[in-house]
């Protein structure tokens, strides 16, 4: 097994050598990869870029939904040593704008069109260079990039302490800042993934989230280190997408809520025959995972729970949980190999090899690193005997009322319990009276009518100290999420819902 994961393209050779028959990537076209064939493919279309013009050191944005040809392109800038900046699929123009003007990118690619939107003209307005993909529609065999291969290549960069990749948040509470990685610290994610998930040759993960999101090199590295096959879904159908992964016989699936209600929902609709025969686990990130719906998922998938993870852009996969951990999804896991962790005024603060370099906008990174260089995560949380991660919430997304802090994330965990609650997000609100008070934003199972005394006792007879208990309450056709799964709590106003 490859272990270097210093240079994502070494990582790239490594694999190639080691298993050059082994089908690494698939996708819901038919289409499929070797190992050797990515090498191939990335060095056809590295040799296009470098023809025009992009160099070492270039910012090379992108903005491509889970294709091969986000993979391929992936590698083909690593080959160059170009610094990339892969930008979420749902990103418009205002947040496009703003981050290809502060990395100053040298090149832009972009679907022409994808999913309804017209990228191509978006991107025509950036005054950026910029490469067109033709990606609407069913794709034929071929990898949907320009390649050249007339001129030779320049010898590969190898391991760097520069800068080499550019990842935003998404930015659920505030706007998005661009964290700056190199391909060791961008890498070193794949070692929760190796390590205490345990991915394996013989694995089978299709994903259907961006893998313009930072788990994508994650997920990718580890695939790269382990013979692993990903299964790359443009787009997520909760209707549909689940049986269409089935067809790949999936030994993994992840990755948040709505993607783990719609599993569920797909299998109930199967009857008793399992949809998914061949799975092994579910895993967890970007977001904790409800515990109704970790419970759904081991009673109806079959498998343990949710085996969760935690980090954030800034530190990616900083733990991760097993399979066979007792009570999967009661926590985050353990620290992966060579992560430290330690709680500072109830807040978790991380030191390791996924550590970040700053922030594109240095003005920030004061407030992202204590004094002794370990990264303010933001997070609540605790870490117990065993050495496992527990969180407890957003320090920006604590209630204060009548000066008691209340978690959101905590009373969520209670209404998602509530009979007829099919999806909730708390917030807080303010009150002149308390300085904030507690507001649940709920969907309904259709056709069940719930209020607020419906929640309110179901808090009461769940245990929920009752100043924790929602005193407001909003009505909603659905909740805000990212592509991640995370509940974008800055779209819930103060007069949101319905």
């Amino acid at each position: 097994m490859p272990t270097t994961v210093a240079a994502f393209w070494d990582l790239v050779e490594e694999s190639a050598q080691w298993r050059p028959a082994a089908v690494m990537l698939s996708d819901d076209h038919g289409r499929s990869l070797t190992t050797v064939a990515f090498r191939t493919e990335a060095e056809r279309v590295a040799a296009g870029l470098h023809a025009r013009g992009v160099t070492t050191g270039d910012v090379v944005s992108w903005q491509l939904p889970t294709t091969l040809e986000a993979a391929v392109l992936m590698a083909a800038c690593a080959r160059l040593g170009a610094v990339q900046n892969p930008i979420i699929p749902n990103f418009r123009a205002r947040e496009v704008t703003f981050i290809v003007d502060q990395v100053r990118s040298r090149l832009v690619v972009i679907p022409e069109a994808w999913n309804g939107f017209d990228h191509g003209d978006m991107a025509r307005t950036l005054g950026r260079d910029v490469l067109p993909v033709a990606l609407d529609g069913p794709p034929g065999a071929a990898i949907r990039l320009p390649g050249d291969i007339t001129d030779p290549l320049p010898a590969p960069s190898g391991p760097s302490t520069a800068c080499r990749w550019i990842y935003y948040s998404s930015g659920t509470t505030a706007e998005p800042k661009g964290a700056r990685h190199t391909d060791r610290s961008a890498l070193a994610a794949s070692n929760g993934v190796v390590d205490q998930l345990g991915l394996r040759a013989d694995d089978v993960y299709p994903i259907a989230w961006p893998i313009a999101h930072i788990g994508g090199v994650a997920m990718l590295g580890a695939a790269l280190r382990t013979g692993a096959r990903l299964v790359l879904f443009d787009t997520f159908d909760p209707p549909t997408t689940p049986d269409r992964m089935a067809a790949h016989r999936p030994t993994i699936l992840g990755s948040a809520t709505p993607f783990f209600q719609a599993y569920v929902a797909a299998q109930r609709r199967h009857g008793d025959r399992p949809l998914f025969p061949e799975l092994r686990a579910c895993v967890g990130g970007g977001a904790p995972t409800p515990e109704a719906i970790n419970q759904q998922v081991a009673d109806v998938l079959g498998v343990p729970g949710v085996a969760g993870s935690w980090g954030l852009t800034e530190f990616p996969v900083a733990t991760s949980e097993t399979p066979a951990d007792d009570g999967v999804g009661c926590s985050v896991g353990r620290p992966a190999h060579g992560v430290e962790v330690r709680v500072v005024g109830g807040e978790l603060r991380l030191n390791g090899p996924q550590k970040f370099l700053g922030y594109v906008d240095a003005s920030l990174d004061a407030e992202a690193f204590d004094d002794d260089g370990w990264v303010r995560t933001g997070d609540l949380g605790v870490v117990d005997g065993d050495g496992r991660v527990r969180i407890s919430g957003r320090r920006k997304d604590v209630i204060l009322r009548n000066a008691e802090n209340i978690s959101a994330s905590e009373v969520e965990e209670v209404v998602l319990r509530c009979p007829g609650v099919a999806d909730a997000a708390v917030i807080g609100v303010p009150d002149a009276r308390t300085g904030e008070r507690v507001r649940a934003v709920v969907v309904t199972v259709p056709g069940i009518d719930v209020s607020l005394a419906d929640v309110v006792e179901h808090c009461r007879r769940a245990g929920l100290a009752r100043y924790k208990w929602p005193e407001d309450f909003r009505l909603a056709d659905a909740i805000p999420r990212n592509a991640m799964g995370k509940v974008v709590k800055r779209e819930l106003t103060a007069d949101g819902g319905r």
